[in-house]
């Protein structure tokens, strides 16, 4: 599972197996909050949980 933040404060999931090879303007992903389009290999955040108990983004 990957995240997107947006700037009207939503974060929405995405699968791990998103199609990245879409069209330029397929690929975009619509914030369900604000409709703002995402470029997905911009912004794509996953979340990993540590033995801290608490999840944390691992990578970028």
């Amino acid at each position: 599972m990957f995240l997107i933040p947006c700037s009207c404060r939503t974060t929405f999931a995405v699968p791990e197996n998103y199609d990245h090879q879409g069209t330029a303007w397929s690929r975009y992903l619509v914030c369900p909050k604000c409709g703002k389009r995402h470029d997905p290999k911009n912004r794509l955040l996953e979340p990993g949980y540590h033995r801290e108990r608490y999840w944390k983004v691992d990578a970028c």
